[in-house]
């Protein structure tokens, strides 16, 4: 509130036995929310437009409410806005608190990790006394600032973004593909519009449904000669300010495709693959003004490699930023829902980010790329 803030309180039973909700009221001139009860609704929570929350904060988060958070079970005013704010993509922030061995449960673990794959917030608990206990409060205000100071980060910027795998027909049944999934774009796509830019995601065809958020454009493509058109259709009629290929487009496919489904029992079938087009190199010709991050994904090689591979891709596209994983290493790459990577920029400045969620590593690129930006001018 010192800060501009208008605050609502939404108080548990128990916190309510330890601090009078009367007292709350008094402290920030509004209504304070015991019960779960239709009072909430003056919160606007779920919906757009005017009134909603800009962010809510659980300080500290139980063991309950987190578990509870967690799996959508919405049985408390507490978790009944905490279920809305994630419905409806408002950030989330959590200060866990509690006993250590409550912490370190493997459930309470699992049910911490599954909030963070939601881009839900952690600010890490301080242990003393063998308890997890709320860290300096100016530690949980920096947090909450931080993310309300990123959401117009990119205001006015458009971003297009590509995510998932291409495929290539053999017959009507039979394709050559690979095992992306599209979560490091979809985290992309997420993160960019989280701090207010106004995204276009290409999609290929993944195994999962993923919803973007409100306002965000989705074109969906199977082959890459489609991405490469619909990317090249999009730039074509819009300026676009930022374009990330997270895709993993296929770089050869059938020379033939049969229109129908070749017989089961052939001895013998001999195919020819021919190369599709590079969507990378393209780009710069496409958006010369853009700035322009790509991927670069290798197996099986060492940091060093790693590295000037990647760089050596960021030199011959001509990209601003490149993001190059190892796909060999344990819990990276395809499918996965966190990645180990190198972020390299032109002058070969390198970012190392350890295994993390996806999530964790858009906001380095994206925090990176800002970064960059403002130096180019």
């Amino acid at each position: 509130m010192r800060l501009g803030a208008e605050v609502y309180v939404i108080m548990s039973k128990a916190a309510s036995r330890l601090i009078h909700p009367k007292f709350m009221e008094w402290a920030t001139g509004n209504p304070v929310v015991t019960r779960l009860t239709g009072n909430i609704e003056h919160i606007a929570l779920a919906g757009e437009g005017e009134g909603k929350v800009d962010l809510v904060l659980v300080a500290p988060a139980t063991a309950n409410t987190v578990s509870k958070a967690a799996h959508g079970i919405c049985d408390t005013a507490v978790t009944a806005v905490v279920a809305s704010a994630l419905g409806s993509r408002i950030p989330v922030v959590l200060v866990p608190s509690m006993h250590a061995s409550l912490y370190k449960n493997p459930a309470f673990q699992r049910s911490l990790a599954l909030l963070k794959e939601m881009g839900v917030e952690v600010v890490e608990p301080r242990w003393e006394e063998g308890k997890a206990k709320i860290p300096p409060i100016t530690e949980v205000v920096e947090k909450v600032v931080d993310l309300l100071e990123r959401r117009d980060q990119f205001k006015g910027l458009k971003f297009l973004v590509t995510a998932g795998p291409t495929i290539e027909p053999l017959d009507m049944v039979r394709y050559l593909t690979n095992p992306s999934s599209g979560k490091m774009g979809f985290a992309l796509v997420e993160e960019a519009w989280r701090r207010g830019g106004q995204v276009t995601l290409i999609k290929g065809p993944t195994n999962s449904t993923y919803n973007p958020p409100p306002g965000v454009k989705a074109v969906e493509v199977v082959t890459t000669k489609e991405m490469y058109d619909a990317v090249d259709e999009e730039i074509s009629k819009n300026s676009y300010d930022i374009i990330i290929l997270a895709a993993a487009p296929l770089d050869y496919g059938f020379s033939h495709t049969y229109p129908y489904k070749i017989p089961s029992g052939t001895s013998t079938l001999e195919v020819k693959l021919e190369p599709r087009p590079k969507i990378s190199m393209s780009i710069r010709k496409l958006a010369p003004k853009a700035f322009f991050i790509g991927f670069k994904a290798e197996y099986g090689v060492s940091d060093e490699e790693l590295v000037k591979k990647a760089y050596e891709r960021l030199e011959e596209a001509d990209m601003d930023l490149i993001v190059a994983n190892d796909l060999s290493r344990k819990g990276c790459g395809f499918r996965h829902d966190t990645n180990e990577v190198f972020i390299i920029d032109r002058e070969c400045r390198i970012v190392h980010v350890p295994l993390s969620s996806k999530r964790e590593v858009a906001k380095a690129i994206l925090d990176i790329a800002a970064e960059r930006m403002r130096l180019k001018g």
